[in-house]
């Protein structure tokens, strides 16, 4: 999006697959190449981990970035029937964490997609009142998945019944024709094809030109086209209709600016929170690798002095001095 640089953040790893949707999943691809790898971020696989020491990186970024949440699990990872039980999942509570350091990084957008849109629902309709501003505000968009009729359709009813400010569909790996599609009270549609490069199933073009016409046609909602996917989806490239599709809500443009906390009022909500993590994440039986560089901060329970030298790291044109 124009005035924001793409990121991801990932405060939690692995996931499990609910349908043939996932099939091609590449954060699976790629977690279970360092499997058994001691010290490596993805030495578990993609068993899931609670990674809380990086619950902190979105204050850390003071320019604006469009952050893709959890790309390498699913935020409501537990709220599938094919799911582990709840020990082995995401806690309530983490997700409740999550989303109250979105509230304070506010000045990012926050895209969140999961295929376990019930749960996203019971949570963000709940009376919590984290749960309830996260979903009222405008730089958290929340969406499902939806690349197959059967559990895909569902997934967007679910979404419709969400007390959320802007909802997303994406249409991705869009596997089959989904038919006359409900869209209402939806405001972003992305579709895009399967990748990878273990024979991805190939989208056919009626129907990704369905899905454009009907967002359209149901109210002009803003429409995305990522991909043809395939073995080589750079080459496949984006081109649909003659043209790129590269729409976004309009609330995008009027959130550019939003400007973040000073330098030294983020340090002080990186402390703050650094304290809760240690407190509350840092001895849970699914805690994911502490990186070298971390585990000074997060594991020394004797109260020793942080160097400055282990501070976060800012971007390149941000200096010491307050913005």
């Amino acid at each position: 999006m124009d005035g924001y640089k793409p990121k991801t953040w990932n405060a939690s790893r692995g996931c499990k697959e609910v349908s043939d949707e996932c099939a091609q999943c590449y954060a699976k691809q790629f977690a279970e190449r360092w499997r058994g790898v001691v010290g490596h971020p993805y030495e578990f696989g993609f068993d899931f981990r609670l990674a809380p020491f990086k619950l902190e990186e979105p204050l850390t970024v003071p320019s604006q970035c469009t952050v893709f949440v959890n790309s390498m699990t699913d935020l409501f990872y537990g709220g599938d029937e094919h799911d582990p039980p709840p020990e082995l999942c995401m806690p309530d509570e983490y997700i409740r964490d999550i989303c109250d350091v979105m509230l304070k990084a506010n000045w990012h957008i926050y895209i969140i997609l999961t295929k376990r849109a019930e749960r996203m629902k019971n949570l963000l309709n709940s009376n919590d009142s984290v749960f309830k501003q996260a979903s009222e505000s405008p730089h958290i968009w929340w969406g499902v998945s939806a690349g197959r009729k059967e559990k895909g359709l569902p997934r967007i009813q679910e979404l419709q019944k969400t007390r959320a400010s802007v909802r997303c569909v994406s249409f991705e790996p869009l596997l089959e024709d989904l038919g006359e599609l409900d869209l209402h009270n939806i405001g972003w549609g992305k579709i895009g094809g399967e990748s990878g490069n273990k024979g991805p199933r190939l989208m056919e073009k009626n129907w990704a030109r369905s899905i454009l016409s009907q967002l359209w046609k149901q109210g002009r909602i803003p429409r995305h086209f990522k991909q043809w996917g395939g073995v080589d989806k750079k080459k496949s490239g984006r081109e649909i209709n003659g043209r790129e599709y590269n729409e976004y809500p309009d609330i995008a443009n009027e959130l550019v600016g939003r400007k973040p906390p000073s330098r030294s009022e983020r340090l002080k909500m990186i402390d703050d929170l650094r304290t809760y993590v240690r407190e509350q994440w840092m001895d849970h039986p699914l805690l994911a690798n502490v990186p070298d560089k971390m585990r000074p901060i997060y594991l020394d329970h004797q109260g020793r002095r942080v160097e400055k030298k282990q501070l976060p790291m800012f971007d390149d044109n941000e200096s010491d001095s307050e913005q």
